[in-house]
């Protein structure tokens, strides 16, 4: 495991925690990244500007990583613009199915003791195991 980044790791989920925590305090909102792209195209009056605001964030930040890391971002697998599209919507498709995604589910749910949230998470990760035991044993070496 050459790649393995422990206090980068740590400092960035510190960081997700204090974000979704904060998120939580001072506007009682969850930190679900689907929930809030899904309330920001709804133009929902009372709450898109907050929603503006953290998706503009997540946004901003990427560039910064971005420029002052340019390998961030390297893809060693890369896919057509169609597959990347098609890829995105199955991801849209299963966050509504599954009332959430990862991060409300993963992150806000499991800290709240949900049960729900606790049982998502759960599935989420073996089905993410079995997708990338698939994909490394199947798709890249082949």
């Amino acid at each position: 495991m050459s790649h393995f980044t422990p206090w980068s790791a740590l400092g960035g989920g510190a960081l997700i925690g204090l974000a979704c925590a904060l998120l939580l305090l001072v506007h009682g909102k969850v930190a679900g990244i689907s929930g809030i792209c899904a309330g920001f195209l709804r133009f929902d009056r009372g709450d898109f500007a907050w929603r503006a605001w953290f998706l503009a964030g997540m946004v901003v930040t990427a560039v910064v990583l971005a420029r002052v890391m340019p390998g961030a971002y390297v893809n060693s697998v890369p896919r057509s613009t169609g597959v990347l599209i098609a890829a995105g919507l199955l991801v849209g498709v299963g966050t509504r199915l599954g009332n959430g995604c990862t991060s409300g589910h993963g992150l806000c749910g499991t800290s709240r003791l949900s049960k729900r949230s606790i049982v998502a998470t759960v599935v989420f990760m073996l089905l993410g195991m079995a997708s990338a035991t698939v994909a490394a044993r199947w798709l890249v070496h082949a």
